[in-house]
């Protein structure tokens, strides 16, 4: 099924009325004071009958450039339609007058809606056109000086249509950066979500497989014990899991339970020092201050940190020992885990560490990690 061509907007139809109104009133009113002519020069001739008028052609000639206007939003076809039509005008000694408008519009029209080398190429041969009565009815000297005025009709509104559009272009450039730093802004944040969550996860679970392997033989029954905390820490994970990949998920998605998993916070810090407690890691907690109230991202910031810190303590730590404390200060909360460093290897910042800076920075608050009198230190505090 074959699609109806587009027709004239109905803005560009007002605007060929208006601008045809003007042009066809200033023919008449040239045509009661006199020949073409009389208004270059000499003074004009007192109002009466006179001895020639504007011919029937100049008004079907300035009919074709109005209807340029009305076309306008083909701005090729309706700039070559409005120069042909002006330029035949000026040739045939009609006078200057709004007849130039169409000219000024689809000038305008040109410069703002076609690419640059294909819209200059019709602009300079628009000029060219434009300039052609000056260049056959005029001496050279007279030709030369009415050059740069003839030309202003073309390349003042082309000029302006064509900073407009590159203004435009811009703004459209930056909007698509704009969005695209945010897309990749929010990838990070749900890839560091994604790596907390499987890579907490993960770490008890190999804790608890490297027990039920090593006491399978000798102590039957701790194995069994290992093994259910393996099943309570791959659960805990996948409803975590679950719970931040729903965050992401069209509202109100059929079936999803996992969005009603608790959110990860400041309340569930005594929850997850159990169960690294339970995975063979000592964990002595220390709560300061009153307990409140704290902005969400805030609170879920604070359990993540304390969350990767003590991964960390699981994957790298020489000894299965850390301290946490968690501090309620005016405007902030102030965390803190401490565990041991053998200082025999070099302590690097990988996506872990990368991942507590990035939390810390967009909450605006302040982040210092590393090592220390044989200890490695995560301290942050987060404004609230």
């Amino acid at each position: 099924m074959t699609s109806r061509p587009p027709l004239p907007r109905l803005r560009d139809v007002a605007l060929a009325l208006a601008i045809g109104v003007l042009v066809m009133g200033s023919l008449r009113w040239t045509g009661r004071w006199g020949p073409p002519g009389q208004w270059e020069g000499g003074p004009m001739p007192p109002d009466g009958p006179a001895g020639a008028t504007v011919g029937a052609e100049a008004f079907v000639l300035a009919g074709l450039a109005v209807l340029a206007v009305a076309i306008r939003r083909w701005p090729l076809p309706a700039f070559a339609l409005a120069v042909l039509a002006t330029s035949s005008y000026l040739l045939a000694s009609n006078p200057y007058g709004p007849i130039l408008l169409p000219v000024v519009v689809t000038s305008y029209g040109l410069g703002r809606h076609v690419r640059l080398p294909q819209a200059a190429i019709a602009a300079g041969a628009g000029i060219l056109l434009l300039l052609a009565h000056v260049l056959v009815s005029s001496s050279p000297v007279d030709g030369l000086v009415a050059v740069l005025p003839g030309s202003a009709w073309v390349v003042v509104p082309f000029s302006i249509g064509l900073a407009r559009r590159l203004v435009r272009e811009a703004s459209r450039r930056q909007q698509a950066e704009a969005e695209r730093r945010a897309l990749d802004a929010e990838r990070l944040r749900l890839a560091s979500e994604v790596h907390d969550v499987v890579g907490h996860g993960l770490a008890a679970i190999q804790m608890h497989a490297d027990i039920a392997l090593h006491v399978r033989d000798r102590r039957p029954e701790q194995a069994h014990v290992a093994l259910e905390a393996i099943s309570r820490a791959s659960a805990d994970a996948l409803a975590e899991l679950r719970a931040t990949l729903a965050a992401i998920a069209p509202e109100g998605e059929p079936g999803d339970d996992a969005a009603h998993a608790p959110t990860p916070g400041l309340d569930r810090v005594a929850d997850l020092c159990a169960r690294m407690r339970e995975a063979g890691i000592a964990v002595d907690l220390e709560i300061a201050g009153t307990r409140r109230a704290v902005p969400p991202a805030v609170d879920v910031a604070a359990y993540r940190i304390v969350q990767e810190s003590l991964t960390n303590v699981v994957k790298h730590a020489s000894e299965r020992r850390a301290d946490v404390r968690v501090a309620y200060a005016d405007g902030a909360v102030e965390l803190e885990v401490t565990n041991a460093l053998d200082g025999a290897g070099e302590v690097r910042d990988g996506f872990g560490i990368t991942g507590i800076r990035r939390r810390v920075r967009d909450v605006g608050g302040q982040v210092d990690i590393g090592p220390g009198a044989g200890t490695f230190r995560v301290r942050a505090s987060l404004p609230t």
